[in-house]
């Protein structure tokens, strides 16, 4: 399980476009905590854990999604499509069924 939170923590704060000093500066943290945990030597406690969703804008829900690259973005998304009528939902579920073809 180290392994996996490591690489999820890395691959979000890549997506993010920050590195892992000013990150955790940026929670409070010892320049090199999120190179710890990244490098699998330490989890971060509960209380850090949630410090570091929020920078990432993210839900602990939203970290443990693997499959999902760029929850961030995709949070965004949804709520711009709630505002959305039926139709145009109609018409975006389209158009990502198109991208979405091999």
């Amino acid at each position: 399980m180290h392994e996996e939170f490591a690489a999820r923590l890395s691959q979000l704060r890549m997506e993010k476009g920050v590195s892992a000093r000013d990150m955790s500066l940026s929670i409070g943290q010892s320049a090199g905590y999120i190179n710890n945990i990244e490098n699998g030597n330490n989890l971060p406690s509960m209380t850090v854990f949630f410090y570091i969703c929020e920078y990432l804008n993210i839900s602990p829900r939203d970290f443990f999604d693997f499959k999902s690259k760029t929850p961030e973005t995709l949070n965004r998304m949804i709520e711009d499509m709630k505002s959305l009528s039926r139709v145009q939902l109609e018409h975006l579920a389209a158009i990502i069924g198109d991208i979405r073809k091999p």
